[in-house]
């Protein structure tokens, strides 16, 4: 049985989520107060709605607790994205992924029971940042404060060894989760793993662990 994905908002953020579920073949369900918007998506979701998130009749009326997740994407509306997810929570929603403008916005989102936080503008910030600083760093994913996951281009120093000869877990207490190879993926690759020039590593750690292996890719 195919899961059921409702997204409130269907500004950049929310727009872009509705088309990335629908391509996969998912039903989804996009909802919003302007109906311009909802509009544009009709053709592209299973079901598109003009609809106020922050009424909770309305909300019941649509089924909301029967879908497996919902994104709230509200936009500039920090009042309205609280007050939805609120909502959703004592509706009995099981998973909410809930759109952060800030900090102060993340906090109150979780006292309230957001299942998960982003921030898409922060996020995209910070991985286009570390892509510019780094001619190696091909991506960047953020799992906390202090830990990433990393696509690194391996460079000569690296070619020619086995993971196990570069001692990379001890010397730098991060770990290689994959490599990519032209069109082929290693998942857990062995430590007899023999490392190609422009493998694309794929290494989970801490940042300060991440930059110190970087440096000696790059070096």
């Amino acid at each position: 049985m195919k899961k059921e994905f409702a997204v409130i908002g269907l500004g950049r953020f929310g727009g872009s989520i509705c088309q990335a579920l629908s391509e996969q073949g998912l039903e989804v369900m996009a909802i919003d107060n302007n109906e311009d918007k909802v509009n544009e998506f009709s053709s592209i979701v299973s079901h598109a709605v003009v609809a106020d998130s922050t009424d909770e009749a309305v909300l019941k009326s649509l089924g909301i607790r029967n879908f497996d997740h919902i994104i709230v994407a509200i936009g500039e509306d920090i009042q309205a994205s609280i007050l939805t997810t609120l909502i959703l929570k004592e509706l009995g929603v099981v998973n909410i992924t809930v759109k952060a403008q800030n900090d102060y916005h993340e906090k109150v989102l979780r006292k309230i029971g957001a299942d998960h936080v982003v921030h898409p503008e922060r996020d995209m910030g910070q991985r286009i940042a570390h892509n510019i600083l780094s001619n190696s760093v091909l991506d960047y994913l953020e799992l906390s404060d202090e830990h990433s996951i990393v696509e690194i281009v391996a460079r000569g120093k690296l070619e020619g060894h086995s993971i196990m000869d570069l001692d990379i877990r001890a010397k730098y207490g991060i770990n290689i989760v994959a490599i990519k190879r032209n069109s082929e993926i290693i998942v857990s690759p062995q430590a007899t793993e023999i490392i190609h020039e422009d493998d694309i590593l794929i290494v989970i750690g801490a940042d300060v662990d991440i930059k110190r292996f970087e440096h000696k890719v790059m070096s």
